[in-house]
């Protein structure tokens, strides 16, 4: 990660929660986070690019402990002030000894790091064996990738926008492709499914029945054309 990428998600610090906690972003955050509280309930629990801990905050209601890192100081301040335990770091070297949670997850991250084996075998690394770790991935078979490629980059404070920052997207056989040894597929839920455009939340009665609509078809077939597909790999033990 250079010097460059972390003054991006420092800029983004300031605007990033705007959206968050209502209509589209809460639905996408719910359904995240579902998977990820499954596996939580009574563990010790690290998020690898936590941002302003907004997830981690619903996260750390069932954990026994948790604990966030990332990249930005900007954003760790926020996190802190929440009143999480969080150090600054990169998900490609993470500040924590081997085996030293029973899940490591990130979400909204990853897709954003060049190199994914790397920094997956880092998440793997701080993982107990028969632990969990859980990433989502942006795919490009979605509406939400035809909604992005129409609507251009969207600003994430006064002076950047999305275009400033790495961005993969890439199939569900290409990601498994780079995931490294030692970590076996348990399942992969897809979020964003039917929702055409984040807009459309906004739109009375409208929201509320994409919201459900999203949570029916989360684990259905139709998954494979999520905007998010959140994997979930056990380590072997």
């Amino acid at each position: 990660m250079t010097q460059e990428t972390r003054q991006y998600y420092d800029d983004f610090a300031g605007w990033y929660e705007k959206e968050r906690g209502r209509g589209y972003h809460a639905m996408i955050d719910r359904l995240q986070l579902e998977v990820v509280r499954d596996l939580a309930a009574g563990a010790k629990v690290l998020e690898a690019g936590c941002g302003t801990g907004l997830l981690l905050e619903g996260v750390a209601s069932c954990a026994s402990r948790a604990f966030g890192c990332d990249l930005s100081p900007g954003m760790i301040r926020k996190a802190h002030d929440r009143g999480h335990p969080v150090a600054v770091g990169s998900v490609t070297s993470l500040p924590f000894a081997d085996a030293s949670f029973d899940l490591c997850y990130s979400m909204k991250v990853l897709a954003h790091v060049p190199d994914l084996t790397g920094a997956l075998s880092e998440m793997a690394r701080v993982t107990r064996p028969g632990g969990h770790v859980v990433f989502d991935s942006y795919n490009p078979f979605s509406l939400r990738y035809l909604a992005k490629s129409l609507a251009g980059p969207q600003r994430i404070s006064e002076a950047r926008d999305e275009g400033q920052v790495f961005t993969r997207w890439e199939p569900a056989w290409e990601i498994r492709r780079m995931v490294p040894p030692g970590l076996v597929h348990v399942r992969t839920r897809g979020v964003r499914i039917a929702t055409p455009a984040a807009a459309a939340f906004k739109v009375p009665g409208l929201g509320a029945l994409l919201d459900r609509v999203e949570g029916l078809l989360a684990d259905s077939p139709l998954r494979w054309f999520g905007g998010f597909l959140v994997h979930v790999y056990r380590k072997d033990p």
